[in-house]
Parts: structure tokens; C-alpha cells; sequence
């Protein structure tokens, strides 16, 4: 259910993933790696648990992080990684490792750069810029 339109039910994915790793529940491979990014962000722990947080809008106007699409960029960089996708990421990211020292900034790092490639993409009308986004990983490292 990760790669859904419906946004109701891919919040509840991250519910049930967490919910069952609070209750030392097994877990899917998939809510293994949701429920170990939710582990990271326990400033979204709670707002996962409720249950107004399927319909609710953060606005970014107003200085709101919506915390599923936060989370969801970190999955995205896993799958990244592990997919070697762009070509480049994994050395791109190991550099910023030795630099920074703390996988979870580096991955902020990445979102950052991610964020605005899909920015562009979307406005453009056009694929995501593979070129531009290892371009702007590399900087990272510089």
C-alpha cells in the first residue's frame, strides 16, 4: 500500500506499522522499515497514533512539516540506496557519511536536494532530473 494515491490509506500504513511495533507485533518487511523511520522522529510518534491524522492537511504557509510526507521521503531514499538509483547516490552518500557523521542528517541532507528536484520536476512537467539531484548530492560533500 506504500505506492497508493489514497492518501487515507497510506497513512494508515504508517499506523498499523507503528501500532504493531509498539505492541512488539511481527511486521511485513515494508512496516519494519516504516516503523524504523518512525523510531527515528519520535516528534511524530503521537501524531501517527491519532486518529485525525488521515485527513488532516499541514500547511508549509504556516511553518507545518507534514510528517507522513517527511517520513516518506526518508523511504524513498532508502529505496534509492538500495536500488544504487541514480547511479552515483551510494557514493554520493557515503561522502557525506564520513563528512557528517550521522546517517539521519545526511539523509535530511538528501531530502533537501530530492525536495527540490521533484519541485522541479512537477513544475517542469517533466521526469525528475537524475543529473541535477547528484549534482546537488555531490555539493553536499564540497
Amino acid at each position: 500500500m506504500i505506492f497508493s494515491n489514497d492518501r487515507t490509506a497510506l497513512r494508515r500504513t504508517f499506523q498499523t506499522a507503528w501500532q504493531k511495533r509498539v505492541e512488539g507485533k511481527p511486521l511485513e518487511p515494508l512496516e519494519a522499515i516504516i516503523a524504523d523511520v518512525i523510531a527515528l522522529h519520535p516528534e511524530y510518534q503521537r501524531i501517527v497514533q491519532q486518529p485525525d491524522a488521515l485527513d488532516r492537511d499541514w500547511s508549509p504557509e504556516l511553518g507545518e512539516t507534514n510528517p507522513f510526507l517527511h517520513m516518506g521521503m526518508h523511504i524513498a531514499l532508502h529505496e534509492q540506496l538500495a536500488a544504487r538509483r541514480p547511479a552515483g547516490i551510494n557514493e554520493a552518500y557515503s561522502a557525506a557519511l564520513m563528512k557528517l557523521g550521522d546517517p539521519h542528517a545526511v539523509e535530511h541532507r538528501f531530502m533537501e536536494c530530492l525536495g527540490e528536484t521533484l519541485w522541479q520536476a512537477q513544475r517542469n512537467g517533466t521526469p525528475p532530473d537524475d543529473v541535477s539531484y547528484l549534482r546537488c548530492l555531490q555539493a553536499i560533500n564540497q
